[in-house]
């Protein structure tokens, strides 16, 4: 039931409205999802830096101090954007592991939602829209995105279970559907030292991709992969560092309809979430083919 949304902007001049129209196109999915939602985009980053995005178990405030405390531990600077219940910790690229493993054994209620230097993610409870306004997504600007609205039935309904899911850096996933093997797969994960954080079978198919990944497969390869190791009824939508991608299960049950442009790549769920894009009049539209790799790339 749930509802997912990307859109991947070809051209500089939308990049500014990436946000905006990502939350556009999410808002006309909400009764498709109301218990959680999330949003990943690929925002601008810093060279030789490298983002960290948090959030707390416990309802921490103190993202600020924890920073401070961060930057003495690690002798570099360390700077810390506070948005919600969120905050991205920017941090020296070559220190990234240094300061995850420090904030893993010093600041124990704190999870990372995400890690590169372009990827920020953010997601809580609620109803989508009210999520949107909260973080400000609408003022967020980038080159691609992707986000989703959950109808919580496989997992607790809490802001850790909700998607997008990241398990590498720059990589993230949002997915509609159910895998029936994320048992078995989760411990095949586990033997190559990816270990999914929740019980959400959407975190198994995002490390399943960040497995390939490391093993030297492009997206598109892993994506076809997936087909063949991944049992079940799925839609995916997929972000990486440069690229954007989706894919369908061999059946293909869960809808999906998509839209190109000179101007951008939309996926959705349903084709209402793409009249608020520009151009959209105009655009070729199709619906994504079963088994079947899609994948764009800057």
């Amino acid at each position: 039931m749930c509802g997912i949304a990307g859109l991947f902007i070809k051209r500089t001049r939308l990049q500014p409205r990436l946000g905006e129209l990502l939350a556009s196109m999410t808002s006309t999915l909400c009764s498709r999802g109301p218990d959680s939602a999330g949003f990943a985009l690929y925002t601008a980053g810093e060279p030789g830096r490298a983002k960290l995005t948090l959030t707390s178990v416990e309802e921490r405030a103190d993202f600020e101090a924890l920073g401070e405390m961060l930057s003495r531990a690690v002798s570099a600077p360390v700077s810390v954007v506070g948005r919600y219940t969120h905050a991205v910790v920017t941090v020296p690229a070559d220190l990234v592991n240094l300061c995850r493993n420090w904030l893993l054994e010093n600041a124990q209620d704190v999870r990372i939602l995400s890690e590169g230097g372009h990827l920020e993610i953010y997601k809580e409870v609620g109803y989508p829209d009210d999520i949107a306004r909260s973080f400000g997504i609408a003022s967020l600007g980038g080159t691609h995105g992707i986000a989703h609205t959950r109808m919580a039935t496989e997992s607790a309904v809490t802001a850790t279970g909700a998607h997008p899911f990241s398990t590498g850096p720059d990589q993230c996933l949002v997915h509609n559907g159910s895998l029936s093997n994320h048992a078995s797969v989760r411990r095949e994960l586990g033997r190559d030292g990816i270990v999914p954080q929740t019980e959400n079978d959407t975190e198994v198919a995002a490390g399943y991709l960040t497995r390939e990944l490391k093993r030297g497969r492009s997206l598109g390869e892993a994506l076809k992969s997936s087909v063949e190791d991944l049992d079940g009824f799925f839609t995916f939508v997929v972000g990486t560092k440069n690229g954007f991608g989706v894919l369908r299960d061999p059946i293909a049950c869960k809808p999906a309809v998509m839209a190109e442009t000179d101007d951008y790549v939309a996926f959705a769920s349903e084709y209402r979430s793409l009249t608020p894009l520009p151009g959209i009049k105009s655009a070729k539209l199709f619906e994504p083919k079963p088994a079947t790799p899609y994948f764009w790339e800057h």
